[in-house]
């Protein structure tokens, strides 16, 4: 798998799945956060995985 970000346009589009609040792209982890929420979603070739069972909670 490459270490591709989502496009600026799909970005613009995503909530998170569990808060329904803003989420943000993160280069260095290579996933979306939800700050709300606390998880980090991955993204998989370019393509963000937004399932709470795929999320990883972050720590504090």
């Amino acid at each position: 798998m490459t270490n591709t970000a989502p496009s600026p346009e799909l970005l613009a589009r995503l909530v998170c799945p569990v808060t329904k609040g803003p989420v943000h792209y993160d280069k260095e982890s290579n996933s979306i956060i939800s700050p709300l929420a606390k998880l980090a979603f991955p993204v998989r070739d370019g393509i963000p995985v937004m399932l709470p069972e795929q999320a990883t909670p972050l720590k504090d």
